[in-house]
């Protein structure tokens, strides 16, 4: 999703990198592009206080930008050498909807997506940053993906990359940088997928049939299946984690109170999916079916989770290893605790200049 500066103040052949603002962590990587050949030149991670951000807005500028502050100054394998920036918006911040317009000009179709809007979006036009990409354009219309996020997110984010010294170029939803990841790793394949991004709070969801067709949230992220072990198991925070990295859902002797602590979010996660696979296969003009689930971040590294996911949904399950196509040269690859971590900042970092300067 483009930011609210005009790209045309920007050069086409610069580099970028990607900055990946989670719920308490930062997560950057920078890639270069060789063809079809994608090339880690630095990544790193940091954590920071979560009271920095409320409701998606930084409140507290000064203690973010030094936490992130200290991650370039320590934590980073290789280097980033662009101050050009791509960030992302959490997707549980902002509206995401499928429109299908009528045949329309293209000078008429910004208005037509405003009009839209102004039907589902609980705020005033005039409080957000709206964008769109068109998914299909044929005899019968136009099907395009609408995004809107509120003007006081995006200028907060906009405040931090200035005061850290940085060039805005874009912003992107989480999802949707998660979407340019996956499409990079299955350039020749062409199966409708549900894709899965769990973060710390809340798990983003998405049909994906060669772009990104609707979207939605859930919260079942995995600090909340932390917590929920700690209650049900009575344990403090520290020790459920460690149940659940090293448990999870696999057959143990905790396996049925896991599974009973977890088992109101897994059953809401799975409810929304089933509403997203039904809506797309009832929409599809191709009756093309969801052929695949695709589990990403950190929250999907609990064990047995994709196991359990397959049984619930019969698709097949699997997890995504952001790195699976990144060479890497000299520097090393994180743990495998940490690795699924990178999928946002290494999805936004893939961002091609056509996209910006289209």
């Amino acid at each position: 999703m483009g930011g609210p500066l005009e790209s045309s103040t920007f050069f086409r052949d610069k580099p970028i990198f990607g900055l990946d603002i989670g719920f308490s962590t930062v997560k950057v990587m920078q890639i270069e592009n060789h063809g079809n050949s994608h090339h880690v030149i630095g990544y790193g991670s940091g954590n920071f206080d979560s009271s920095a951000i409320k409701e998606g807005v930084i409140v507290n500028l000064e203690l973010l930008a030094s936490s992130i502050n200290q991650m370039f100054n320590g934590a980073i394998s290789g280097h980033i050498n662009t101050r050009r920036v791509v960030t992302n918006i959490p997707a549980t911040r902002t509206f995401t909807k499928t429109m299908n317009l009528p045949p329309i000009r293209d000078d008429e179709l910004k208005q037509a997506v405003m009009n839209e809007a102004e039907q589902y979006i609980p705020m005033p036009l005039g409080e957000l940053y709206l964008d769109y990409s068109i998914i299909e354009r044929t005899k019968k219309g136009v099907e395009l993906l609408a995004v809107a996020v509120p003007k006081a997110i995006v200028d907060t984010h906009l405040d931090l990359v200035r005061v850290l010294g940085l060039e805005p170029v874009a912003f992107d939803t989480s999802i949707g940088a998660a979407g340019r990841l996956f499409e990079s790793q299955n350039r020749h394949e062409d199966i409708p997928a549900v894709l899965i991004d769990f973060g710390s709070i809340s798990a983003d969801i998405t049909i994906h049939d060669k772009t990104v067709i609707v979207t939605s949230t859930v919260p079942c992220g995995g600090d909340i299946f932390t917590d929920q072990i700690s209650k049900k198991l009575g344990v403090n925070s520290e020790e459920a984690g460690l149940i659940k990295t090293k448990y999870g859902l696999t057959k143990s002797k905790k396996q049925a109170e896991i599974q009973q602590a977890l088992q109101p979010e897994l059953d809401k996660l799975v409810k929304e999916i089933k509403r997203m696979i039904r809506y797309y296969e009832e929409r599809s003009e191709t009756k093309q079916k969801i052929g695949q689930l695709i589990t990403m971040g950190g929250g999907a590294n609990m064990p047995g989770l994709s196991d359990y996911l397959t049984g619930a949904l019969r698709l097949p399950v699997r997890m995504c290893d952001p790195w699976a196509d990144l060479s890497l040269g000299r520097l090393k690859i994180p743990g495998d605790a940490e690795k699924s971590m990178y999928v946002t900042a290494a999805g936004l970092s893939l961002v091609e200049t056509k996209e910006l300067f289209s």
